[in-house]
């Protein structure tokens, strides 16, 4: 039940792909050999899955990376300069937060949104931010730590209007919310291939909009214009430096066919009836607290929560050597809500539910937890037997 870090079960498609990946592949865009041009083939197949699953204009908008995280770095790192002025909110993860602090430090201004006590933003209070200065809003589309959603449609809405860029984190959403970025006014969309999208772990990418160039964040072997001393421009090679993850990336194409077969929906209505009935069970127990918004229709299939004041570590410690539950505890990277809800100190124990999630694993999961709190006098002693 740590699916918000990484799904674990990958589908057998997926596994397939990565093997044959590896006993066929040259290095793509590197000579005319043919492991070389089946690297080449998967990889460009990939992009054209990815637009399609994304709704972009056209593959070569699709930027092959290692996660969300040097997504988020290429384009915060290559998009603002000195006299920017950039929106954010306290929902973000530290791969959002940290490369805007260093921007701050350069010379870009920072407005961060707070939220209410459920974890909600104000768009209302986006809009007013808006200067005559601001070059963005960069926003996550979920929070890892709540599950809250910010609706993109709605924020596309304003920087549309503003004539502002919206640059969206989908690390917890892409594969399972549907994000069309030319519906929602998304200008610069990250995501990581290794959660929602159910691919291998060091894959993940980002669709740029068409006519909005970035500065490259690395520059070197592209198999192309060698004798330029420049990174050539083109895109996607233009942001896509050295050799692909061409491995990795089979397997991210093949997690996107499997995707589209199986219906995002159908798996997501899997995903939020475990969270539903996981959130039901805990939320009545006396001494556990759970954090985020659950009256939203839309939100992600996450619960996070502490019993009492125990430290959230030793729960997840105990959930796993006693009960053989997998949970994420701790501050998540997500220092800003942390904050907002009271628990830098202590952390919180997440459960993120994916569709292989059983209904009987979940109900497991909900006694875990009252016979945590019982055994532990709900919370008043500081020891977890």
């Amino acid at each position: 039940m740590d699916n918000a870090a990484t799904t674990i079960h990958k589908p057998e498609p997926v596994k397939a792909a990565v093997l044959a990946a590896m006993d066929s592949f040259g290095n793509a865009g590197r000579g005319a050999s043919e492991p070389a041009l089946n690297a080449s083939r998967v990889i460009y197949e990939t992009r054209e899955k990815l637009a399609r699953f994304f709704h972009g204009e056209d593959a070569s908008r699709i930027v092959f990376t290692a996660n969300s995280t040097e997504s988020l770095n290429i384009a915060i790192k290559g998009l603002f300069s000195p006299g920017d002025h950039v929106i954010t909110t306290v929902l973000e993860h530290n791969s959002v937060l940290r490369p805007l602090y260093e921007c701050r430090e350069r010379g870009v201004e920072l407005t961060i949104l707070d939220c209410d006590e459920k974890g909600n933003i104000s768009y209302e209070d986006m809009e007013a931010a808006v200067k005559e200065n601001t070059k963005a809003v960069v926003c996550t589309h979920a929070s890892n730590l709540t599950g809250n959603m910010i609706d993109l449609e709605r924020v596309g809405e304003i920087t549309r209007r503003k004539g502002i860029l919206l640059v969206a984190d989908a690390s917890q959403t892409a594969g399972v919310y549907p994000v069309d970025v030319q519906k929602m006014g998304i200008d610069v969309l990250c995501f990581t291939g290794h959660k929602g999208m159910l691919g291998p772990q060091g894959t993940g990418g980002m669709y740029v909009r068409p006519g909005l160039v970035i500065r490259p964040l690395l520059s070197g072997g592209s198999g192309v214009d060698t004798y330029n001393p420049r990174h050539p421009d083109l895109m996607p090679t233009a942001l896509e430096a050295g050799t692909l993850n061409g491995h990795g990336i089979a397997g991210l194409g093949a997690a996107v066919s499997w995707l589209e077969e199986k219906g995002p929906d159908a798996l997501r209505e899997i995903e939020l009836r475990r969270m539903r009935q996981f959130y039901e069970g805990v939320s009545r127990i006396p001494g556990v607290t759970v954090y985020g918004d659950f009256c939203a229709d839309m939100r992600c299939p996450i619960v996070s929560l502490n019993i009492g004041d125990y430290d959230s570590s030793e729960v997840s410690d105990e959930l796993s050597v006693t009960y053989g539950i997998v949970t994420r505890s701790g501050a998540h990277c997500a220092p800003l809500m942390h904050q907002a809800q009271g628990t830098t100190g202590q952390g919180a124990v997440r459960f993120s539910f994916s569709h292989y999630n059983t209904e009987e694993e979940v109900e497991t999961a909900v006694q875990a937890i009252k016979e945590l709190v019982n055994t532990n006098d709900g919370g008043k002693n500081n020891e977890l037997i």
